[in-house]
């Protein structure tokens, strides 16, 4: 349930109402549905601007003062926001005649009326930064104890790298390397939540994102998000390279199969993946480096895609044994279809070949040595 989906706002409305009637119960004579109402456009225009859908930029500049000054001028702000939004759902109450009331009255906020209103704000916007901190669906397993107990489930993992970081820090500066990281982990958001992913850690310059295996195996979910996220940076080279003096590069791998899920930690808790798959999948990534290619993914995920997405092609790259594995991996390398560039030729249309694994390829494959074994260095196991 991300930010912009219809049931986040429904979710929101529903909650805001419940805090109207509320309202009500306590300092009146029992729900009323002007209470009600007046809970509901409350609560979504606060949440609205918590959310950064309107005075985005004053938020921004907020968060650039000292920590005392920001918090008071975020209480102030936060105030001025609940006043005018008393105002603006009194105007539409009195104009649909829902209540009984002079025009001044209706949207003029009884004083009395506030302190509950910014109360139940900050209570609510708490609790959505606390969700945003951990991700959604993480959140929402906490609230559930979904996995008190550990739980074994199928999922497919993509793991992203941000390639060069460490060499762009060791030239700019570690604060600059920062700022580069943050914006590319927001521009990765979007696709993740268009294609129904969950971000589920950040490793230094790596990005752990899964999903259920039969959602992300569902419309080759995850293969479109590594390229729709390839196509946001390059789309947008222009402004990277006028920011940063890069367009960022990122190494991806597709691997999935069954990991025990579980709550841990005492004084901090998270939930956790274990198993051999989350290992495999950063083998996987280093195997980019080794194979010079952008995407890998593995066969055992690729052969359960129903197909792949319109453009894609799949290179198959053999059998590799990777590091910490007795068993070979057979992988292959994804790539946006290029066309042909024979003189005179027309352009095939559109989806032409699009099978996920052609008979005969339209590409001559790099040469390689079956059955390598590669070395790949390790990472400590990730988790969500």
């Amino acid at each position: 349930m991300s930010n912009g989906t219809p049931l986040f706002w429904m979710t929101m409305a529903v909650v805001s109402a419940a805090f109207g009637a509320l309202h009500g119960l306590l300092f009146g004579d029992g729900p009323k549905l002007a209470g009600v109402l007046y809970g509901t456009g409350v609560g979504l225009l606060v949440i609205a601007y918590e959310r950064g859908l309107f005075l985005a930029g004053y938020s921004r500049r907020l968060r650039q003062l000292p920590t005392l000054a920001y918090f008071a001028a975020a209480e102030i702000s936060l105030v001025l926001v609940i006043v005018s939004a008393m105002s603006l759902t009194g105007l539409t109450i009195w104009a649909l005649g829902i209540a009984d009331k002079p025009f001044l009255e209706a949207v003029t906020p009884k004083l009395s009326t506030i302190p509950f209103a910014l109360a139940v704000s900050a209570l609510i916007v708490a609790v959505l930064r606390v969700r945003d901190l951990i991700g959604s669906e993480t959140f929402t397993s906490f609230i559930l104890g979904r996995y008190h107990r550990p739980v074994s489930e199928e999922r497919v993992f993509l793991f992203l790298d941000l390639a060069g970081s460490t060499t762009y820090a060791e030239r700019h500066g570690d604060l600059a390397a920062q700022e580069l990281l943050k914006a590319v982990f927001a521009a990765i958001a979007e696709p993740v939540r268009r294609y129904r992913g969950q971000i589920d850690d950040y490793v230094g310059d790596q990005v752990i994102v899964s999903w259920p295996l039969a959602r992300g195996i569902e419309q080759s979910r995850c293969v479109a998000c590594v390229f729709a996220i390839r196509r946001i940076l390059e789309d947008d080279r222009d402004a990277w390279r006028a920011r940063f003096a890069l367009v960022p590069e990122l190494r991806a791998a597709l691997h999935g199969g069954s990991v025990v899920t579980a709550e841990v930690g005492v004084d901090r808790h998270k939930i956790a993946y274990f198993g051999d798959v989350m290992n495999a999948t950063a083998r996987l990534e280093g195997l980019c480096r080794e194979t010079g290619r952008g995407v890998l993914i593995s066969d055992a995920i690729l052969a359960r895609l129903p197909a792949l997405p319109d453009g894609i092609e799949a290179e198959a790259l053999g059998g590799y044994r990777l590091r910490g594995r007795s068993e070979t991996m057979a992988v292959h390398a994804l790539a946006e279809r290029r066309a042909p560039v024979t003189a005179g030729a027309a352009n095939p249309p559109a989806g032409a070949g699009a099978g996920r694994k052609p008979a005969v390829p339209d590409f001559a494959p790099r040469p390689r040595r079956p059955q390598a074994e590669v070395s790949v260095p390790g990472r400590s196991p990730a988790s969500a």
